[in-house]
């Protein structure tokens, strides 16, 4: 993809699923993941593990070559059925309002249809409203629950 322009008109950026990591990617994924957490640490071992895992996929967009935004779509098997979750979806903050976050959402939302999954799930923070209409935009619909989180120590 090198030479394409996200966002130029009337196109839809295009989303690739990463199936190898090199350096430059490498490099990438490590700049997003600080605009995605202020606490995420970047391992290149474990970027390798999401690409080569059975139940991981991460969705990215390029522009001139450079990964821009990206998403880890993940999905298992349950007694209810095929699930999946989005996680991680960032965007660089230089590249943010060209669509890009919506072609990764696009994306996985037909992943989700072609593949026959039960659900696809994601959280956001109450906060970000923006980013909960964009989903909203793509189907993605508010549930009444709660979400709660266990955290383990971790021994050293």
């Amino acid at each position: 993809m090198t030479g394409y322009g996200v966002g130029m008109s009337g196109t839809t950026p295009a989303v690739e699923v990463l199936m190898s990591v090199n350096d430059v990617d490498a490099a990438d994924i490590a700049r997003l993941l600080t605009q995605l957490s202020t606490t995420a640490t970047f391992d290149r071992s474990r970027l390798e593990a999401i690409v080569t895992h059975d139940a991981t996929e991460l969705l990215v967009v390029r522009d001139e070559g450079r990964i821009v935004g990206t998403a880890t779509l993940v999905t298992f098997p349950l007694p209810t059925g095929l699930r999946g979750h989005v996680d991680d979806v960032v965007v660089d903050e230089s590249m943010r309002g060209r669509g890009i976050a919506r072609a990764l959402l696009v994306r996985m939302t037909e992943l989700a249809t072609e593949r026959g999954l039960r659900t696809l799930d994601l959280t956001s923070r109450p906060s970000r409203e923006s980013a909960i209409r964009l989903y909203e935009s793509v189907g993605f619909v508010r549930r009444e629950t709660n979400v709660l989180r266990f955290t383990p120590t971790q021994h050293s």
